[in-house]
């Protein structure tokens, strides 16, 4: 792919991202490229500092409880969306009812489970409703954006996109580069950058020679073997837990010999080392974030052992049998390389492993289809809730969006926990659904991964806990 040399103008700078989003609408797919640029046209109720600390965003304040069901939040005044629509109270219901309706098949449902609706109270003044008591339901208000009430319905929404924030659409050229530019009438500090341009390149060698060559300002995925290369680069402790759900209703994997067998002919801390430089370490038996809420301290390291793995394949009669493993290429670090190092330690189990590496569009199709899994399929997974209700309710959680299984009683019990408000019994709630799955192999998760960045040297930039690539946090130096 060739990239253009920079604007020479100091405040405009070019951040290139693995994948071209499928949409430019906030609330329709879980799709980091759409993440990537509307985090920075869309806001949220509430949002986090770059240490991860909830804190108001168009909210005036955090939101107070009026029942079990109910919370209230207070809005900021006197703020517009890019197109002069007001934000208010009827922007935030129709926010909400709009991405909790069932028949727009959001597949950011996991994230909002609890959520049955929204009330205008006044103009500056709503009220959120759940299902039942809901302890982490200020946390899903960091999550979810809020659109224009009226633009929404416009033909142009996911392709031309409005929000409150720092930076405005300008263009999107397919195939190419999406261009923001700053919004002078936000309502908040200024941006220092006036305009960004985001241009799509898939391969990682590529992102790294546009960063070498002064053609790029910020590239994600850095190759961890090439870090000391970049002009200047940045690791941090991330949200991304990679892990392959394995569908437990077919053919082969429905056999949970199979799937320990696909769990322990893994050896996490090769691929660790070997893959990411030790940029990332072994999962803990789970997918749970060790930063969330309910991450089971208790579980071990799934262990390394090929020849039991053989053992297990060949008693369950699945020696030479055929899984499709599903993945995609560019989204995520080195994610082919591991899809393809994970399928051969399979092969070596005595399995037939036939890889598939779709377009991202593809891919996500396949990851959210209730109805037809494959075998298995490659996610990494993000948890910006911090809290283990969003692995739960995404990956494990019958009919969920991405479920690995259909154990109903799991289900009631993931159901149960999300709406405990004791600490303690709802860790130990979900410290029992945790053990369940690992004991069963209901998923094989791989590595805690480590968020590594390049920057250009007029770059200043501090990277966040939650990944987003705030351009408001960014700063050029020329």
């Amino acid at each position: 792919m060739a990239l253009s040399p920079l604007s020479a103008q100091a405040a405009d700078i070019t951040i290139a991202i693995g994948s071209e989003p499928s949409t430019l609408d906030p609330q329709i797919r879980d799709d980091g490229g759409e993440r990537a640029i509307n985090d920075n046209v869309y806001e949220t109720l509430m949002a986090r500092t770059p240490d991860g600390e909830l804190v108001a965003g168009l909210a005036a304040a955090a939101p107070t409880q009026v029942d079990a069901r109910t919370w209230e939040f207070k809005l900021r005044p006197d703020i517009k969306f890019h197109n002069g629509e007001a934000f208010n109270a009827d922007a935030v219901v129709n926010s909400v009812k709009r991405v909790i309706d069932p028949a727009l098949k959001s597949e950011q449902a996991a994230y909002f489970g609890t959520i049955t609706g929204a009330e205008k109270v006044d103009d500056l003044t709503v009220r959120i409703l759940t299902s039942g008591p809901d302890p982490i339901l200020p946390s899903r208000m960091y999550w979810m954006k809020m659109i224009p009430a009226t633009y929404a319905a416009d033909a142009k929404f996911a392709e031309a996109p409005v929000g409150t924030g720092p930076y405005k659409f300008t263009s999107w050229s397919r195939g190419q580069d999406i261009v923001l530019e700053k919004n002078a009438d936000y309502w908040g500090d200024a941006a220092s950058i006036d305009k960004v341009t985001y241009r799509f390149v898939g391969e990682s060698g590529t992102r790294l020679s546009g960063l070498m060559a002064g053609e790029l300002d910020v590239i994600t995925n850095l190759l961890p073997e090439f870090a000391q290369q970049a002009p200047k680069f940045a690791a941090v402790s991330g949200l991304e837990t990679t892990l392959m759900i394995v569908s437990t209703d077919n053919e082969v994997t429905k056999d949970p010999r199979v799937r320990e067998a696909m769990n322990i002919s893994v050896d996490r801390k090769a691929l660790a080392e070997s893959l990411f430089g030790g940029y990332a370490t072994p999962a803990k038996g789970q997918v749970v974030n060790p930063k969330a809420f309910g991450y089971n301290k208790a579980l071990p390291d799934y262990a390394f052992d090929v020849d039991k793995a053989r053992a297990l394949i060949k008693e369950a009669g699945a020696e030479g049998k055929t899984i499709k493993l599903v993945g995609e290429a560019g989204r995520w670090l080195k994610d082919r390389e591991l899809i393809e190092a994970v399928g051969a330690y399979w092969k070596d189990a005595g399995l037939n492993v036939d890889i598939k590496i779709e377009d991202f569009g593809e891919y996500l199709n396949q990851l959210f289809d209730k109805n037809t899994r494959p075998d298995a399929i490659f996610l990494s997974n993000s948890n910006e809730l911090l809290d283990v209700d969003r692995e739960m309710t995404a990956v494990l959680q019958s009919k969920a969006s991405s479920a690995s299984n259909s154990d109903q009683e799991m289900s009631d019990q993931i159901s149960a926990a999300r709406t405990e408000t004791d600490i303690e019994k709802r860790q130990a709630m979900y410290d029992a659904i945790t053990k369940k799955s690992y004991d069963l192999s209901y998923l094989v998760p791989l590595l805690n991964q480590q968020d590594i960045y390049g920057f250009s040297k007029r770059l200043e930039w501090q990277p966040r806990v939650d990944s987003k690539l705030l351009v408001k946090e960014m700063k050029v130096t020329e």
